[in-house]
């Protein structure tokens, strides 16, 4: 269930990312509350990921793919350029996010694992 809260997390945040470009400096109303709800709702599903998903964890995949995903809306949607050191930026964040994933909690140490099973027993 953690990673379906952290998917609807990431969905909200990029909704609310969008809507601030959209809000021209927060001149115009409906994407300005469009960028508080989409953050409100992004962080409340990503609390929600945290009781199953170590913060860490949790973090480097929200921030991670979030970022991947703006810069895809960006060049897609409003219509940016995208430079070579972006490419390569991006491809250093998702490397990230798969190192994390592959050799961060839960992957051998005993400590955070048995605190895993302290937490959820509460």
């Amino acid at each position: 269930m953690g990673y379906l809260y952290l998917a609807v997390s990431i969905l909200f945040e990029l909704f609310g990312t969008s809507m601030l470009k959209a809000s021209q400096g927060f001149s115009k109303p409906l994407p300005v509350i469009g960028v508080v709800v989409g953050f409100v709702v992004a962080f409340f599903f990503l609390s929600l990921t945290l009781k199953t998903i170590p913060l860490n964890a949790a973090y480097a995949i929200w921030s991670g793919v979030g970022s991947v995903a703006t810069v895809i809306i960006s060049v897609l949607i409003w219509k940016e350029k995208i430079s070579t050191g972006s490419l390569v930026g991006i491809a250093l964040i998702v490397i990230g996010v798969v190192v994390l994933n592959l050799f961060g909690p839960g992957h051998g140490d005993t400590t955070s694992s048995a605190q895993t099973e302290v937490v959820s027993a509460k």
